[in-house]
């Protein structure tokens, strides 16, 4: 198995395939060789389990889960990779790598043809230029996976754990703690790659619910993530003003909502629990049954 945190390794890599770093696809190899066994061992994967990674690059996280999982399935959209990573990957049996978008491609097909009776988890080095996306995709097709661990630009995980009435939180740490739980592993610095980014990583995952924290009664999941939408949208402006704005109601019925929900109109999103948000969602878009 080659070493793939060593740098000189690397760049012997590099130098065989003829590989340039790409910024638009926000490639950094990882060169800390604590990090990867760390994510591998964090999942939760063992060896009757499915692996769904995204984003591959060389290889080292993919070494780590292949040497612990049933099976690998790695996704990575760069044309040039497969190449370097059948060489990487050599010798491990249980890995195929697919040369797609993860954001184009049906992840329940794949799912249900990569990884028949097995427990599902993800865990990647995501791209930062496409951390939000890739997350809400993973959680929003209700995949069956049992948790997603990511490393991430590391004030996107902060302000992904953030609790819903806390200063950090917003739109997307409301959306994900919708579906999963999540928990901020541990950090990265920048100097664990290569090239270094300009700014610091960290891990986190985030457990996948059985079923929403909040009750929506009659009101649906789309109704729900509207309200948010216009909540954070001007997150500087007060409840009443962002959600008369974003979406388009009389200022008046908003009063007459928000003093039914018990939350104060002068009340900022941010300062919002879940259990505020969905009562406030209830009784906005209550439908007769």
């Amino acid at each position: 198995m080659k070493n793939l945190s060593d740098l000189a390794t690397i760049k012997k890599l590099l130098t065989r395939h003829g590989f340039q770093f790409s910024k638009a696809l926000g490639q950094n190899f990882l060169i800390d060789p604590s990090v990867c066994p760390r994510m591998a061992q964090e999942c939760g994967v063992n060896a009757q389990s499915g692996v769904l990674e995204i984003g591959p690059g060389f290889g080292v996280l993919t070494q780590e889960l292949a040497a612990r999982a049933k099976k690998v399935v790695a996704v990575e959209l760069d044309h040039r990779l497969p190449a370097v990573l059948a060489e990487t990957l050599e010798g491990f049996e249980n890995v195929t790598v697919l040369n797609e978008d993860v954001l184009k491609l049906d992840l329940p097909a794949l799912i249900r043809e990569q990884f028949p009776d097995m427990p599902v988890f993800v865990c990647a080095n995501l791209p930062y230029y496409i951390t939000s996306p890739v997350i809400m995709k993973l959680l929003e097709e209700r995949l069956p996976v049992q948790s997603i661990t990511v490393m991430v630009q590391k004030e996107a995980a902060v302000r992904i754990c953030a609790q819903p009435g806390k200063r950090q939180c917003g739109a997307v740490s409301v959306a994900v703690q919708y579906y999963a739980q999540p928990d901020l592993l541990f950090d990265v610095p920048r100097d664990s790659f290569y090239p270094a980014p300009n700014v610091d990583s960290a891990v986190i995952r985030l457990t996948v619910r059985d079923s929403p924290p909040i009750a929506l009664g009659n009101a649906r999941e789309g109704d729900f993530f509207r309200l948010i939408r216009a909540a954070f949208g001007q997150r500087r402006k007060t409840i009443l003003n962002a959600l008369s704005g974003g979406l388009q109601m009389e200022k008046a019925c908003l009063t007459k909502c928000l003093e039914q929900s018990k939350i104060p109109t002068n009340a900022r999103a941010e300062q919002l629990t879940m259990e505020q948000f969905g009562t406030l969602c209830r009784t906005l878009f209550q439908e007769e049954p």
